[in-house]
């Protein structure tokens, strides 16, 4: 097995014991993220959007630093504390995305989410 750990300093650090990416021979698993600013560690909060907006450029961040795009991304895990909240985030999300290429995906709503955010999403994706 050919384990490889992502960091990029343009995304957020963990908060955790984790990593915010792990490779795997070709594939790239993303730990989720959430609206978190990377330079100053400050929730994004008050817009369902923007929120959402912040978790996809800290995405996006992480498969550049592994050398991929969007484009590499198969599966998709989104984590909502309302479902409510699924339009708003879906309009966000599919902007990111070619609808004939698009990953799967679920989304789930959860009671909670670190820091007591609205918005989660995790990745999976493959050269």
């Amino acid at each position: 097995m050919n384990k490889k750990i992502i960091t990029t300093l343009n995304a957020p650090a963990p908060i955790g014991p984790y990593n915010q990416a792990v490779m795997i021979n070709n594939t790239l698993y993303l730990s989720g993220q959430i609206p978190l600013v990377p330079e100053t560690m400050e929730l994004v909060e008050g817009d369902i959007k923007k929120e959402t907006e912040q978790v996809m450029r800290n995405l996006e961040a992480v498969l550049k630093a592994a050398e991929m795009s969007f484009e590499n991304v198969v599966k998709t895990s989104i984590f909502l504390s309302d479902m409510g909240s699924f339009g708003k985030v879906n309009e966000i999300y599919a902007s990111y995305f070619d609808h004939e290429t698009a990953p799967a995906r679920e989304t789930t709503a959860v009671k909670t989410l670190p820091k007591s955010v609205r918005v989660e999403i995790s990745m999976i994706a493959a050269k």
